[in-house]
C-alpha cells in the first residue's frame, strides 16, 4: 500500500537487503528483508506496525510488516504495484530485486492490538490484509477470540490467501471475493452487528472500506474501532475538497487553504508547527481544537461527541468558508 511522503530523519535509516522476493497475487510482491552483512537481530515489531522505505524514484513509502510473532532477523512486507499510483511502489517492484539493499526506518505503530480485548474482529480490504495477516498470527498464537473478515475483487488478487486458507486460519476467516458485482456485495451490516459490544474492530483497506465500517459501527464504545490508512485513498466523489480558510485564534493569522493542500500542509508553509505523524488520520497526533466553523472530518479517530469540538488538521477540511482553531 503506497503511503504519503514522510521522511524519517538522516541518521534513523537502516541498510536492508532484499533476500525473497516473489509474488503472491496479481500485481502483489511479497518482500523478505534482512541485516546487510551477516544478517542478526532486527528492531523489535509489534502487530500493526510499519516501516517505511526509500523507493527508486526517490519517495518513501510506508509498508505494514506481515510478520510472524517471534521473528527478529527478517522484515517481510507485501507491496502492491499500482500502475497509476505516485510510483514509490511501482518502482520498488520494477527495479528491486534479490540481493539489493533498500534504506528502511525502524518500525512504527499506529494501529496496535489492544491486549485485553476479550474478542477482535479484523477486517481487510485488497492489499489491506498486511497489518491484519500479522495481527491474526499474534491472536492465534496466545489463543485469542477473533475472526477475519477479507474482502477482494476476484481470487487471484487475495494476497496470503493459501494462509488464510490453511487448517490453522480457516477456521477464523472469511474469505469473500465479490468479483466486481454489486450483487455479491459482502453484508458488512451483520458481521459488525455479530461483534460483541466489548470486542474491538480492526479495519484496514480501501477508504471506501473504512468510511464503510467507520458508519455501521457508529454507537460502539470509544476507542474499540480502530483503523489504518496509509493516505492514498482518492478524494470521495460524496466529500469533494473545496477551498477554504483557517484562522489561527491565538494570532489571528489567516491563512487560504486551497483544493488539494491540507491544513496542516498550509501551517508548515508559514513556519506553524504543530504535531504530526501519520498525515492519514489515524493516530492522532494532529488533533485541535476546533473554536468555530463547520469541520469536514475525515478522521478515523474522534467519534461524534469529539467532531464539535476538535479537528484532525492532516486529512480534515472545513464546510463553511472559514473555520477557527486553537493555535
Amino acid at each position: 500500500m503506497e503511503a504519503v511522503d514522510v521522511s524519517p530523519a538522516d541518521n534513523d535509516w537502516m541498510s536492508l537487503k532484499v533476500v525473497t522476493k516473489r509474488c503472491i497475487a496479481s500485481d502483489v510482491y511479497l518482500f523478505e528483508l534482512s541485516r546487510v552483512g551477516s544478517g542478526g537481530r532486527l528492531p523489535h515489531s509489534d502487530p500493526g506496525a510499519h516501516i517505511t522505505l526509500l523507493t527508486p524514484n526517490g519517495l518513501t513509502r510506508r509498508y505494514s510488516l506481515c510478520n510472524r510473532p517471534g521473528e527478529i532477523d527478517v522484515y517481510r512486507i507485501a507491496v502492491k504495484r499500482e500502475e497509476n499510483g505516485l510510483g514509490g511502489s511501482k518502482s520498488l517492484v520494477d527495479r528491486v530485486q534479490v540481493g539489493d539493499v533498500v534504506q528502511a526506518s525502524p518500525p512504527l505503530n499506529y494501529f496496535p492490538l489492544v491486549d485485553a480485548a476479550p474478542y477482535s474482529l479484523l477486517i481487510a480490504g485488497g492489499i489491506g490484509i498486511t497489518p491484519i495477516l500479522s495481527m491474526a498470527r499474534a491472536l492465534q498464537a496466545r489463543a485469542a477470540a477473533f475472526q477475519i473478515i477479507y474482502l477482494t475483487q476476484k481470487p487471484e488478487s487475495a494476497a496470503f490467501r493459501d494462509q488464510l486458507c490453511a487448517p490453522d486460519l480457516a477456521p477464523h476467516a472469511i474469505v469473500h471475493h465479490n468479483f466486481a458485482d454489486p450483487a455479491r456485495k459482502f453484508d458488512l451490516a451483520t458481521a459488525l452487528a455479530a461483534c460483541p459490544a466489548n470486542g474491538h474492530i480492526y479495519c484496514c483497506g480501501p477508504r471506501r472500506l473504512m468510511d464503510a465500517v467507520k458508519e455501521l459501527s457508529r454507537g460502539r464504545p470509544h476507542g474499540t474501532v480502530h483503523f489504518e490508512d496509509f493516505g492514498t485513498s482518492a478524494v470521495s466523489a460524496d466529500h469533494p475538497d473545496i477551498p477554504f480558510q483557517v484562522k489561527l485564534g491565538r494570532s489571528g493569522l489567516m491563512l487560504d487553504v486551497p483544493c488539494g493542500r491540507t491544513i496542516l500542509d498550509v501551517l508548515r508553509d508559514a513556519r506553524v508547527l504543530v504535531p504530526s505523524s501519520c498525515e492519514s488520520g489515524t493516530c492522532g497526533a494532529c488533533r485541535t481544537r476546533l473554536l468555530s466553523g463547520v469541520a469536514d472530518h475525515r478522521d478515523y479517530v474522534l467519534d461524534e461527541d469529539q467532531q464539535g469540538s476538535e479537528i484532525m488538521i492532516c486529512v480534515s477540511r472545513a464546510k463553511s468558508a472559514v473555520i477557527e482553531i486553537d493555535l
